[in-house]
């Protein structure tokens, strides 16, 4: 017995051969580089931005006559926006992957479908927005707007919430499956109570990347929802929709690119960190709450 563990003492001590803590000690080093650098960005986002929030520029509209400066029509036109894509793309996206995980029998069709949600992720974003100007403005009559904007985004994130949602469908262990439906549970009872609540992670996960791509596009909705945002929300909800305005990347863009005006830019950032912080912190605690709840069940 004392010499199978020497000779297993032996093993692991080869294992740990110098090479492999070079690549170690290098992973490490790159890790650290990332994390760094992702915290510098950060920082200096917010030292640059921070200063140049106010009530008037995080409330007010942007008056030309007086020359100031206010970005809360953008804001609520980002709200939107996000809200709009979520609604339209999370029920269809989650349940694209249901089927083509749970259900569908044809391998060819799956193949079919894997190839054109990757090949549909690495499309650049002015061509969904060419797409989206000539399908939903101009033959659908929605004109340039809001839900214009929000159908097109729908369509750039659905790949993202697809394949992450396989992928976390995927990684359910089929003795859940088999030990739901050997009970006599339906198949689709199987999937809402247990199938769903184990794969809620990686879901949370599809939802917080296609937040991130959302807020942060600017290319494609400078063509289907518009360019400025002048005027203070309306109080009607669908007239809103319907009608132009940009979202907070797109009044970046004109600021800092267009106008020059870097400062504002740096602003405009800085809020749109604290909108994704603010959006991903809530997902993450609603994330608990359902592990929570699936571990109390």
């Amino acid at each position: 017995m004392y010499a199978k563990l020497a000779n297993t003492r032996s093993l692991t001590a080869k294992k740990r051969r110098p090479l492999d803590m070079i690549l170690f000690g290098l992973i490490l080093l790159c890790s650290a580089g990332v994390l760094l650098m992702t915290l510098y960005f950060i920082i200096y986002i917010l030292i640059k931005g921070l200063p140049m929030l106010n009530f008037d520029f995080l409330f007010t509209a942007p008056n030309p006559i007086e020359q100031t400066i206010g970005i809360f029509p953008s804001i609520i036109n980002t709200l939107y926006i996000i809200v709009l894509s979520l609604i339209i793309s999370v029920p269809i996206g989650v349940g694209g992957a249901i089927y083509i995980n749970e259900y569908a029998k044809n391998k060819r069709l799956i193949r079919i479908v894997e190839f054109t949600t990757e090949t549909l992720s690495g499309i650049p974003s002015i061509i969904f927005g060419i797409f989206g100007y000539v399908f939903f403005c101009t033959f659908m009559n929605l004109k340039v707007s809001l839900i214009s904007g929000a159908l097109t985004l729908t369509i750039m994130v659905l790949p993202t919430i697809i394949r992450t949602t396989q992928e976390a469908l995927r990684a359910v262990p089929k003795s859940y499956r088999e030990g739901a439906l050997g009970i006599g549970a339906t198949k689709w009872y199987m999937i809402r109570t247990i199938l769903l609540p184990s794969a809620s992670s990686g879901i949370i996960t599809s939802i917080i990347l296609s937040v991130g791509r959302i807020v942060g596009e600017s290319a494609a909705l400078l063509l289907v929802a518009g360019g400025s945002a002048m005027y203070m929300p309306k109080g009607n909800f669908f007239e809103q929709i319907m009608s132009s305005g940009s979202t907070l990347s797109v009044e970046l863009y004109r600021y800092a690119y267009s106008r020059g005006e870097n400062d504002v830019g740096f602003a405009i950032a800085a809020v749109l960190l604290i909108i994704v912080f603010i959006l991903n912190v809530s997902t993450r605690i609603i994330s608990r709450r359902i592990e929570k709840k699936k571990t109390r069940g």
